[in-house]
């Protein structure tokens, strides 16, 4: 359902791809009707686009470039920007950096992390929040999450060390078929070549210390070598620039890496939990 808090949220990209579809619209001599069947759309989806109520989907974006594009990749150039707008605020300015990360180091110790969910886990999580969202919202929610997947196949390729604490792995969300189709995909990525997967056990210290007890984060290293970390909670975010702060952030990193499984004994749990779904 398009909604009229939209067409005051709507982000430039929004704004102009709308504008550029109706005018192109009018200039072909088109009603909203006809060009909504030339899209694949109803004429209330253009109309929702042109208005701002529900800024164009990526699917429609690329019917947009197919019908009035006319070869000049207008809409086509507009979906990552756009895509970037459906993010909440707080995580757009994240969003693009992990997008251009030459290493990725995120730890998580309460759920999946966004890049390695797979959809039904994400559907469930963003579904099943407090306060609840629209569906409709809920919707691009899932499709931005899972968008962020482009990053594992980039050229050239981002090194990621995911570490996900054990807890992360055994909290059932959405259900056991849902938890293990996660589990089997988290397998999948643990086997790619520029990802290192590995679970920090609930009993991960030798002396009960725990380096990752003060939630959960990333680090990250941008392809001009600059480290930045970023941390998020309660759906407030802050991406932390300074590099004292960062250096410290990277160290305790480093540590929960050393409490954790290595990365072969992190898959044969995670493998051992999904067949117990």
């Amino acid at each position: 359902m398009a909604r009229a808090e939209n067409k005051v949220t709507a982000g430039p990209t929004a704004q102009m791809v709308a504008n550029l579809a109706r005018k192109l619209r009018v200039r072909k001599g088109w009603t909203q009707e006809h060009l909504g069947s030339e899209l694949g759309f109803s004429g209330a989806a253009v109309s929702a686009m042109e208005t701002l109520a529900q800024p164009a989907s990526d699917d429609m974006l690329v019917e947009l470039e197919r019908v009035l594009g006319d070869g000049m990749d207008i809409f086509e150039d507009a979906r990552v920007p756009l895509r970037l707008e459906k993010y909440p605020v707080q995580f757009q300015d994240y969003a693009e950096l992990e997008q251009k990360a030459l290493v990725l180091q995120p730890y998580a110790n309460f759920i999946v992390h966004g890049l390695f969910q797979t959809e039904e886990y994400a559907r469930a999580l963003i579904g099943g929040g407090f306060p609840p969202w629209p569906e409709q919202r809920v919707k691009e929610l899932v499709q931005a999450r899972m968008a962020r997947k482009a990053l594992f196949d980039r050229v050239p390729l981002a090194l990621i060390e995911c570490v996900l604490e054990e807890s992360v792995l055994r909290r059932v969300i959405g259900g056991p078929e849902v938890m293990r189709g996660q589990m089997l995909h988290l397998l999948e990525c643990g086997l790619r070549r520029n990802v290192t997967l590995q679970v920090l056990p609930m009993d991960c210290g030798l002396s009960g210390e725990h380096a990752g007890d003060r939630g959960t984060m990333n680090v990250v290293e941008t392809m001009e070598h600059d480290r930045l970390g970023f941390l998020e909670v309660e759906g407030e975010s802050l991406l932390i620039t300074d590099p004292r702060k960062v250096s410290t952030l990277a160290q305790r990193f480093a540590k929960i890496q050393s409490q954790s499984l290595d990365p072969r004994t992190s898959l044969g749990l995670i493998e051992q939990l999904a067949g117990e779904q």
